[in-house]
């Protein structure tokens, strides 16, 4: 199962962020077979997934294309900015929904008029090899909160390696699309809770409950709404949240995983995020960058940010 998800690279050691706390910044890259990152530049990215491929901006591919434009011409769905969301492009031949394997999990993957997105990040692969390590046993399942799952990658895998996952997403077409996934990878009877919810809301709900969870999991997005129209901004309200976090935390915690897409952070924020709701706690912090490997040229294109706290075994 391995080769269907990273690999790690370390960044030269006078680059490395190795102060007192000894941390030093990764870079993990996605060696998903499934998914192809072709080219990348001026802009936009070339990939291909499902056997699909398909053209979208990406606001960090800021050096010249690689490939001759007759490559880029086979992509057979282009994703155009404007208005709201932008729109999709399709030639006729494009699927609008197909679907794609990681191991023995299966992804629906559909193109939507309000969202460049298709319903699966690939540059999250090395955050789903992590967790399919993270074995659960014993005869209590620990419990793993994910919040912003979106179509449920990261929760499908958790539940895979036996935890008790309980999914919070704003949007209510996610979450379908999530009890979709878990039919599809045969999972339909896995321990995962399905809640359509404001991450903050519920966490200041499950915390007045007094539960309680081992793990935890954030893939805010920079800006959002709530079903009720709650507005998310993550400079502002990522900190007060995991503050939040810090209080389901149970008493055998074993992990927090968090990640960053706004262009304007670093990975030394989280860092110092994660250092300061993880006072007391014993544990070491991880820090560093998710991106994706160009073929051919080798290239990384880089899409977020990420840190981890792990306890102390």
């Amino acid at each position: 199962m391995k080769k269907d998800f990273a690999s790690k690279s370390g960044l030269p050691s006078d680059e490395a962020f190795d102060h007192d706390a000894g941390v030093e910044i990764s870079v993990l890259t996605s060696n998903w077979e499934g998914h192809r990152l072709l080219d990348s530049g001026d802009g936009f990215k070339l990939e291909e997934i499902g056997g699909v491929r398909m053209i979208r901006s990406e606001p960090k591919a800021w050096w010249a294309k690689s490939l001759p434009p007759s490559e880029w011409q086979r992509a057979i769905a282009e994703h155009h900015e404007g208005g709201r969301e932008g729109r999709w492009e399709l030639r006729p031949h494009c699927p609008k929904e197909w679907e794609a394997q990681l191991g023995k999990l299966r992804f629906q993957l559909r193109f939507m008029d309000n969202s460049k997105q298709f319903g699966v990040f690939a540059e999250q692969s090395p955050h789903w090899q992590w967790l399919s390590q993270q074995t659960a046993t014993g005869p209590e399942k620990p419990r793993l909160l994910n919040l912003f799952g979106y179509t449920g990658a990261a929760s499908l895998v958790a539940a895979q390696a036996g935890w008790h996952v309980t999914h919070v997403d704003a949007s209510k077409p996610a979450v379908a699309w999530g009890r979709r996934n878990q039919e599809l990878s045969g999972l339909g009877t896995a321990p995962i809770r399905w809640i359509i919810e404001d991450a903050m809301t519920f966490v200041k709900r499950e915390v007045k409950r007094g539960n309680h969870y081992e793990a935890i999991l954030l893939d805010p997005p920079a800006f959002g709404r709530g079903p009720t129209g709650e507005f998310w901004k993550v400079e502002r309200d990522l900190a007060p949240l995991l503050r939040a976090c810090r209080e389901l935390l149970s008493p055998q915690a074993r992990f927090i995983i968090l990640t960053v897409y706004t262009i304007d952070a670093s990975s030394i924020l989280c860092y110092n995020l994660l250092d300061e709701v993880t006072q007391g706690l014993k544990g070491k912090i991880s820090i560093g960058e998710l991106a994706l490997k160009q073929e051919g040229k080798g290239r990384l294109l880089p899409l977020s940010l990420w840190g981890r706290w792990e306890a102390r075994t």
